[in-house]
C-alpha cells in the first residue's frame, strides 16, 4: 500500500489537498480541483487528505488552516497556500512547477 511519504516523493507532482469534512472553503475547492485535473491530466497527481483523520501528517507540515495545498515534487514542498483558489489562479501558479 501507498504512503504518504511514497506519494509526495514521486517524480511526478502531486498538488496535496488538506481538508476537513465539516470546511465549506474546503467544499468549495472539490470542483475546483476537479477542473483542474481534467485540464492537467496526467501531469499532476491530485491527493485529498482529512486532517482529523491524518492529523499527525498535518501536524508534520505545519497545516493551521484548511483547506491549505501544498505541491511536492521529490519529497520536496515547492509551493504552498491556505483558501480557496480560483481555477485559473491555481493553474497559473502550476504551470512554472510542471514543465
Amino acid at each position: 500500500m501507498e504512503t504518504f511519504k511514497d506519494v509526495i516523493s514521486a517524480d511526478q507532482p502531486v498538488l496535496v489537498d488538506f481538508f476537513a469534512t465539516w470546511c465549506q472553503p474546503c467544499k468549495m475547492m472539490h470542483p475546483i480541483l476537479t477542473q483542474v485535473k481534467e485540464v492537467l491530466a496526467d501531469r499532476i497527481r491530485i491527493i485529498k487528505v482529512d486532517v482529523d483523520k491524518y492529523n499527525a501528517t498535518a501536524s508534520q507540515y505545519g497545516i493551521q488552516s484548511v483547506p491549505t495545498l501544498m505541491l511536492f515534487k521529490g519529497g520536496e514542498v515547492l509551493w504552498r497556500t491556505s483558501g480557496v483558489i480560483p481555477k485559473a489562479e491555481l493553474l497559473s501558479t502550476l504551470d512554472p512547477f510542471l514543465r
